[in-house]
C-alpha cells in the first residue's frame, strides 16, 4: 500500500454494552468518525463499522496520510495601525507577520469597505493524519448519544461502560494517543472465555480475520445477525417447526453475543393452554428466546435459544434453559388460574387505591374521566354508548391482576382474555386489547368502534392531564410518551375517518382533569385517590413524579396549547411520509401544512380533506399565479394597517378590471360557499382557479392604494373578500412563490 494512503482502525474495548443501544452507538460512532475525516479534508476509499457486546470499532480504507495543501487568506491589522508615520512597521504588523511565518514586506495590502488591511495570502502544508486522529476520535466519542456516562476505578474518564483497551492503528503503526485514560495499542481481545488472551493486530485489514479465527468473535454486526437468523431457522426445522424471528429480538440477541450458537429447547405441552401472548412474552421478552410454531401457525412446545459460546456439552446448556423456562411458565400458569377466580369487573373498586399520577388522582379517577369522553366518541365510530361505558369501566382492571403484575407488557391483552372468560360482550372484550393501539409508529389501529372510542378517550385524557399539571414534553424529554399518544390520536382520526370536533373534546378532557386537580388540591398535599393509594402496576405508562405546585393557565389557553401540540404531531405524520403513504398521495410540504393549519380546522378529517384539495389545486396551471396574488394581497392588507369595509360599494368600482373581478367573485361566491360547507374543497378551489384572468388583470390595471381614501378602502375591501374566498379552505399566502 502506498505510504500516502493507509488503512486506519480504531477499536474501543469495554465491558458489556447496553444491547438495545448497541446499534445506535455503532452507527453514531461510524458517522462521527466520517464527519471528522470530512471536516479535516482527509480523503479515504470507504469505511466500515463493527459492534459486539464488548467493542465499538471503525475501519477506514486507504486514508490519506496527510491533509492536502491548505490555502490561507488571513486578515491582519489595518494599514493605519500597521505602519507608523514614517512608514515603518509597527509592533502589531511585526507580530502578525511572525504568526504567519513571513515578513511584513511579503504581506499583501487589500482594500475592503472599512479600509485597507494587511493580509497573508499563501499556502501551507496540511497536517499529518496521525497527528489529527486522536482529537478526531475523541470528538466522535464525545458526541455519542449516551444519556448517562459512568466513572470507573479511580480515574475521571466517563463512558457508557468501563473501557479496558483501545486499538488505534494507522497502517501497521500504532497511533500514539491516550483516550478515556487508556493508552492506545495494537492488542485487541477475543471472546471472554474462548480466547481470553490478548491478540496482536498486524494491520487494520487483519482485524475481522484475527477476531474470527483466533478470538472466536464475529465483529461485523450484520454478519453476526445473519448467522443467528440462519442457525435459528435451521434448528427450528430440526424440531419440525418454524421460528418466529422478530427484528427487534434478532437485533437484541445479536447485540448480546459475539460467537452465537443456536440450540433448541422444549417445555411441557400443558403450558400450551396458556394464552399465546403469555408464551411469546415469556420466551421473547423475558428470556430472549425464539418461539416456534407449526405450519398452521400454532405454537409448538419448543423454543430456540442462542448461546454466546460453543459448549462442549450442549445437552447441559439445553437443560439449563428448559429449567428456566419451565419455572417462568409455571408461574404464568399459576397467575392464569388465580386471576380467573374472580371476575375482571370485581377489580374495579380496587382502582381507587392505585395512583395514576400524584396530581391527577387514582386509576379510578382516570376511569371516570375516560368514561365521560368515550360514549360520544363511540357513537361517532358506529358503536353503542353502553358498550363504551362498560369498556371504560373495565379498561384498567387488568392492571390489578397477578399476570399483568408479572408481565406488564400484557396489559389490555390479558384484560381481553379475562373479559371474554367472564362472558362480557365480544366487542367490549376486544376493545380492552385495542385501547393501547397503536403502540408504536406503523402499528395496527383499533378495529372496533368501542376500541376506537376507548383508545381516543384514554389518550386525550392523558394528554390533557399531563399538560394541566405543567409536565408537557420539552426538547427530547417526553417521559409520559405524549408525542406518541398524540400521533396515535391523529392516526386513528384520519385513517379511520372519525370526524370529531377535536377542540370540543379537548375542552371536555381539560375540564375533567381540572375538576380532579382542584378536588385533589383541596383534599390536602399528597392526596392521590384513596388513603394508602398504591402505585399502579404499569408504572412505565402511568406513574410519575408530581408536577409543579401550580397548574396551567385558563382552560381556553390550555385547550389551544393542546390543540397546537396535536397539530404538530399531525405535521410529523404528514412530513415524515406516513400520512402521504397511508393516504396514497404525494408528500406534503411544510408550507402546504401551514396553509391549512392557518384555518385551524376543528376536525382532523377536515384537515386531511383540505390538504388533499390543496395538493390537487397546486397541480393546476393557475395555482402559481393565484398563490402569488394571495401573497401580494396579504402584504397589501397588512401594510394598509386598517380594517377594510365588510361590503364592497359597487358605485365606487371605477375601473373596468375591478368591476370584472367583482362580478367574477360574485358569480362564484355561492357555489364556493356550498362546496366548502360540503367539504368539497377540490371543487371549491377548482372554481376559484377560474378567477385567475380577472385577478391578473386587476393587478395589471388597478392601483389599489389610490390617493382617494374612499376608492382605496373599497379596493382593499374587494381584495379582503377575494382573500376570504381562499382562506375558507387554506391560506395560500403561506405557500412559496
Amino acid at each position: 500500500m502506498s505510504s500516502a494512503h493507509r488503512d486506519f482502525l480504531i477499536e474501543i474495548g469495554t465491558e458489556e454494552l447496553p444491547p438495545k443501544a448497541l446499534g445506535t452507538l455503532a452507527d453514531s460512532f461510524l458517522a462521527g468518525i466520517g464527519a471528522g475525516l470530512e471536516k479535516a479534508g482527509l480523503a479515504h476509499a470507504g469505511m466500515a463499522g463493527f459492534a459486539t457486546p464488548r467493542r465499538l470499532a471503525v475501519r477506514v480504507e486507504r486514508l490519506a496520510a496527510q491533509q492536502p495543501e491548505q490555502h490561507v487568506r488571513r486578515r491582519g491589522p489595518p494599514l493605519s495601525a500597521a505602519l507608523d508615520s514614517a512608514g515603518a512597521p509597527t509592533r502589531a504588523a511585526l507580530a502578525f507577520a511572525a504568526s504567519c511565518g513571513t515578513s511584513v514586506e511579503a504581506l499583501e495590502r487589500i482594500e475592503e469597505g472599512k479600509g485597507t488591511f494587511l493580509y497573508f495570502v499563501g499556502t501551507r502544508a496540511g497536517e499529518r493524519t496521525v497527528e489529527l486522529l486522536p482529537g478526531l476520535v475523541q470528538t466522535a466519542l464525545d458526541q455519542l448519544p449516551i444519556p448517562r456516562r459512568m466513572h470507573w476505578g479511580e480515574g475521571q474518564a466517563m463512558f457508557v461502560r468501563p473501557v479496558h483497551w483501545i486499538v488505534m492503528l494507522f497502517g501497521r503503526d500504532v497511533v500514539p494517543a491516550t483516550l478515556l485514560e487508556t493508552q492506545a495499542g495494537r492488542y485487541t481481545h477475543g471472546h471472554r472465555f474462548l480466547a481470553p488472551r490478548p491478540l496482536s493486530l498486524t494491520s487494520p485489514a487483519a482485524y475481522e480475520r484475527t477476531l474470527r479465527e483466533k478470538g472466536h468473535v464475529l465483529a461485523d454486526f450484520a454478519v453476526r445477525r445473519e448467522r443467528i437468523r440462519t442457525e435459528v431457522f435451521t434448528v427450528a426445522e430440526a424440531v419440525a417447526g418454524r421460528a418466529l424471528i422478530g427484528d427487534a429480538l434478532l437485533d437484541e440477541v445479536t447485540a448480546l453475543t459475539e460467537w452465537p450458537v443456536a440450540l433448541a429447547g422444549r417445555f411441557e405441552e400443558r403450558f400450551l393452554a396458556l394464552p399465546r401472548e403469555v408464551l411469546v412474552s415469556t420466551l421473547e421478552d423475558h428470556q430472549r428466546y425464539f418461539p416456534v410454531e407449526d405450519a398452521a401457525g400454532r405454537l409448538l412446545p419448543a423454543f430456540i435459544t442462542v448461546s454466546n459460546i460453543a459448549s462442549r456439552d450442549p445437552p447441559k446448556v439445553q437443560q439449563g434453559n428448559e429449567r428456566v423456562v419451565r419455572a417462568r411458565l409455571a408461574d404464568a400458569a399459576f397467575f392464569w388460574e388465580q386471576d380467573r377466580r374472580e371476575p375482571l369487573a370485581a377489580r374495579r373498586i380496587g382502582l381507587e387505591a392505585v395512583t395514576f399520577q400524584a396530581k391527577l388522582g387514582s386509576l379510578g379517577d382516570k376511569t371516570r374521566r375516560v368514561r365521560a369522553l368515550a360514549p360520544d366518541i363511540a357513537v361517532t365510530a358506529g358503536a353503542s354508548r353502553e358498550a363504551a361505558l362498560r369498556a371504560a369501566d373495565l379498561a384498567k382492571c387488568d392492571l390489578l391482576t397477578a399476570m399483568v403484575g408479572e408481565f406488564p407488557e400484557l396489559q389490555g391483552i390479558m384484560g381481553s382474555y379475562y373479559a371474554r372468560a367472564d362472558g362480557e360482550e365480544a366487542g367490549v372484550a376486544v376493545s380492552l386489547r385495542e385501547q393501547y393501539l397503536p403502540r408504536a409508529a406503523g402499528d395496527a389501529l383499533p378495529g372496533t368502534g368501542t376500541g376506537l372510542a376507548l383508545a381516543l378517550a384514554d389518550r386525550l385524557d392523558t394528554i390533557a392531564g399531563i399538560f394541566a399539571i405543567g409536565e408537557k414534553p420539552s426538547g427530547t424529554k417526553d417521559p409520559f410518551g405524549l408525542r406518541r399518544a398524540a400521533l396515535g390520536v391523529q392516526r386513528i382520526l384520519i385513517e379511520k375517518g372519525l370526524d370529531l370536533d377535536l377542540p370540543a373534546y379537548i375542552e371536555r378532557a381539560v375540564a375533567g382533569v381540572r375538576a380532579d386537580i382542584e378536588r385533589l388540591r383541596s383534599a390536602g398535599p399528597g392526596w392521590a385517590g384513596s388513603p394508602g393509594a398504591a402505585a399502579a402496576p404499569a408504572a412505565p405508562k402511568v406513574a410519575a413524579t408530581a408536577g409543579p405546585t401550580g397548574i396551567a393557565a385558563s382552560t381556553a389557553s390550555l385547550s389551544d396549547e393542546i390543540y397546537d401540540f396535536l397539530m404538530e404531531r399531525l405535521r410529523a405524520y404528514y412530513l415524515e411520509g406516513a400520512g402521504a403513504s397511508a393516504q396514497g398521495r404525494a408528500p406534503v410540504s411544510t408550507e402546504m401544512f401551514d396553509a391549512v393549519l392557518a384555518t385551524r380546522p376543528a376536525s382532523s378529517v377536515d384537515f386531511d380533506a383540505r390538504l388533499k384539495a390543496l395538493s390537487t389545486f397546486l397541480e393546476l396551471p393557475e395555482a402559481a399565479s393565484l398563490t402569488a396574488a394571495n401573497k401580494r394581497i396579504s402584504n397589501i392588507l397588512r401594510k394598509a394597517n386598517t380594517t377594510p369595509p365588510a361590503e364592497v360599494d359597487v358605485l365606487r368600482l371605477r375601473e373596468e378590471a375591478e368591476v370584472r373581478l367583482f362580478d367574477a367573485m360574485r358569480g362564484l361566491r355561492d357555489a364556493v360557499a356550498a362546496d366548502t360547507t360540503r367539504r368539497e374543497y377540490t371543487s371549491a378551489l377548482g372554481r376559484l382557479a377560474l378567477l385567475r384572468p380577472a385577478v391578473d388583470t386587476f393587478f395589471d390595471k388597478v392601483l389599489v392604494m389610490d390617493e382617494n381614501p374612499q376608492l382605496r378602502a373599497n379596493r382593499l375591501g374587494l381584495l379582503a373578500q377575494l382573500r376570504g374566498l381562499f382562506t375558507g379552505i387554506a391560506d395560500l399566502s403561506r405557500l412559496p412563490g
